[in-house]
């Protein structure tokens, strides 16, 4: 895991892009808290690939259907899910 203070991003930018392009996802830290995560743009796509694809299939879903779900029910059926 490569964990670097924030001001590298400025400082040493280089070298956290040499570790992104080997599909190293870097950690960055403000006054020794974690802050953001620098990944490469592919990684990111592939991150969210799956989560537009859910979106637009709930979206084609609720315009089949009226049932709607509040959020506690939501989450209440993906614990489930997940824990089965």
């Amino acid at each position: 895991m490569e964990i670097r203070p924030v001001s590298d991003l400025r400082n040493k930018f280089s070298e956290i892009e040499k570790k992104v392009k080997e599909g190293k996802p870097v950690y960055l830290t403000k006054n020794g808290y974690g802050s953001m995560v620098v990944l490469s743009i592919e990684q990111y796509s592939q991150l969210t690939e799956d989560i537009e694809m859910k979106l637009d299939e709930a979206d084609r879903f609720a315009k089949s259907t009226k049932e709607r779900l509040t959020h506690d029910e939501v989450f209440s059926n993906i614990r489930s899910q997940l824990n089965e």
